[in-house]
């Protein structure tokens, strides 16, 4: 075990301290981050999971189901009482430990909800279809003991954690607040934009989201992958600035002609490596489904990712 200070934050020198950090680490004497040894093009370092509190615990976002990564948890949680396991969404490096975390524990898991809470009408329709891919990483058994309402106040200790529904990435996506720390999942991260695939994904919810947590005063931001945020505001401009701008790049390409999917990423990510193509894909399916429902760009011969879009006239 090590101890790290929190002014140990998002940048190139802490992304690279990160990546030399110890699976488990203390960031302060109650809260305690320890890493998944899952890392991945789409997972960076590993999964981020965290223990709050002394006395009384609590757990956000047990991980994949790892047994190294449950006696890792076990050997931090040394016997104290687990008052509660939190996922923020139940992709498969986040949720699938939470049932073996439980049993040894006796904690209940809480979320909002199974794999399918939370989904906009759009994406329940596009869902509905079977022929429009996504489903990356989910985790379709997850079945939570109890959901957790959007402001729900737990108490811990002394202290409390409230949920904040926050879909977009996933439906289901929660943030949770302690003190003003800010656990954010995979909905803000520092080292990479988030993932967003319809129909678990939805860009419009995703923005929505992002708007609402400016409004949460929280100083650090500890996301579900990579180093903690200590500028919360400003990634938050940063997340948002980099969506406006490839909904803006997708339209400008519109303009030009109508275009489909694989064609759009060929050109708008043309600086990315080939083999982060295919969740470019299904992010720029993201952006044409939020814009399709703003009445921007028209699909033919339907809504799907492989249609043909095209720019609507607009009077």
């Amino acid at each position: 075990m090590v101890w790290v200070k929190p002014y140990m934050l998002y940048s190139a020198t802490a992304s690279e301290y990160f990546r030399q950090m110890m699976p488990a680490t203390f960031i302060d004497r109650d809260l305690a981050l320890i890493r998944a040894e899952n890392p991945s093009p789409m997972t960076a370092e590993g999964t981020n999971s965290y223990i709050l509190g002394t006395t009384e615990l609590a757990v956000i976002d047990p991980g994949p189901d790892d047994p190294a990564h449950l006696a890792r948890l076990l050997d931090v949680i040394d016997g104290r009482r687990v008052a509660a396991i939190l996922v923020t969404h139940s992709h498969m490096d986040h949720s699938p430990l939470a049932p073996r975390l439980s049993n040894a524990t006796g904690a209940p898991v809480l979320a909002y909800g199974d794999s399918h809470a939370g989904r906009s009408a759009q994406m329940t329709a596009l869902a509905a279809q079977l022929d429009i891919g996504g489903g990356e990483g989910v985790d379709l058994g997850f079945a939570p003991h109890d959901t957790l309402q959007d402001g729900q106040i737990l108490p811990l200790g002394a202290d409390t954690i409230t949920a904040i529904w926050t879909p977009g990435h996933m439906g289901n996506h929660m943030c949770f607040l302690w003190r003003d720390h800010l656990f954010t999942g995979d909905h803000v991260m520092g080292w990479a934009p988030s993932l967003v695939s319809p129909p678990d994904g939805d860009m419009q919810a995703y923005m929505a989201s992002l708007a609402r947590l400016q409004g949460v005063a929280a100083r650090l931001y500890h996301p579900g992958h990579g180093a903690i945020i200590d500028r919360p505001a400003a990634r938050i401009a940063e997340l948002v600035a980099h969506r406006v701008a490839r909904e803006r790049a997708i339209l400008q390409e519109l303009d030009k002609a109508p275009a489909d999917i694989t064609s759009l990423v060929t050109r708008i990510y043309a600086g990315t490596p080939a083999a982060l193509h295919k969740a470019a894909a299904r992010n720029v399916f993201a952006h044409l489904a939020d814009l399709h429902a703003r009445a921007e760009v028209a699909a033919t011969p339907k809504l799907c990712p492989e249609a043909s879009f095209a720019r609507m006239q607009t009077r």
